[in-house]
């Protein structure tokens, strides 16, 4: 089943969703640029592994009681003593996050551009945000384009554009060719916008290649079977606005008439 929507879904970015959501986005994206790069380039997915706390990650996996109170324990304890407590070992949650590479054959793999999908760790405070911005900034730094994919509306910017033109639609992709780092295209996309086709730089004078988002979207929704696993009846989180959600649920209801 296609999406009712036209382009991004408000429901799929919902955290039990969203990870499998990023990585077809990061496989189909690639399949579509290895087709558009010809035999000079090849597209390799990439990854980085980082451990975040539960605070940060926004709840509690695997809380486990290693030590607990003794009934009745107390009560010949000295009143310097503290009460006992019981005691809670939380793990830290394992984040594997995916991003594609275009790399130069001719030189053994050398990277032309790297294409990130943004995650919601990497949009909100914490070691995800920090090591993402990181290696946005060793890019920037190199002879690298950098292409971000932003399309969550929950946290905080993270792309290299200005904030104010960041914060101006509820999702963004900003290319930053190498050829020129003061340059900055800026795609942004509307609630009720169809994703749009950009430009993937390659080596400086071969030009670029263009990326269909929507087309990887609607494969990624499709093969991913979202229609059967989101819930529409309740509310998207992060909530619309009246309008917004006025118009979503009537796109809803035209699909399954």
């Amino acid at each position: 089943m296609t999406s009712p929507f036209p382009g991004m879904d408000p429901w799929i970015e919902q955290a039990s969703i969203w990870p499998d959501v990023h990585q077809r986005l990061i496989t189909y994206a690639g399949d579509a640029l290895q087709t558009c790069v010809g035999p000079a380039y090849f597209v390799a997915i990439g990854a980085r592994v980082y451990l975040e706390t539960a605070e940060a990650a926004g709840f509690y996996p695997d809380v486990s009681v290693v030590e607990a109170p003794i009934r009745g324990a107390n009560a010949s304890r000295m009143q310097t003593d503290a009460d006992q407590p019981t005691v809670l070992m939380v793990e830290p949650v394992e984040r594997r996050e995916t991003f594609l590479e275009i790399r130069d054959a001719a030189t053994q793999g050398n990277v032309v551009t790297v294409i990130e999908v943004l995650s919601p760790s990497n949009k909100r405070p914490g070691p995800g945000r920090e090591l993402y911005l990181t290696k946005q900034r060793e890019v920037m730094a190199s002879t690298t384009s950098l292409v971000e994919i932003d399309l969550l509306r929950s946290g905080e910017p993270t792309v290299a554009a200005p904030a104010t033109s960041a914060t101006a639609s509820p999702y963004r992709v900003v290319v930053s060719p190498a050829a020129d780092r003061r340059r900055r295209e800026l795609y942004a996309i509307m609630l009720r916008q169809r994703l749009p086709r950009i430009s993937v730089p390659l080596l400086a004078g071969a030009g670029h290649v263009v990326l269909d988002l929507q087309a990887v979207l609607t494969e990624a929704y499709a093969k991913g079977a979202y229609a059967r696993r989101i819930d529409y009846r309740k509310l998207p989180v992060p909530a619309l606005g009246e309008t917004d959600l006025a118009w979503a649920r009537e796109c809803i209801t035209a699909a399954r008439a």
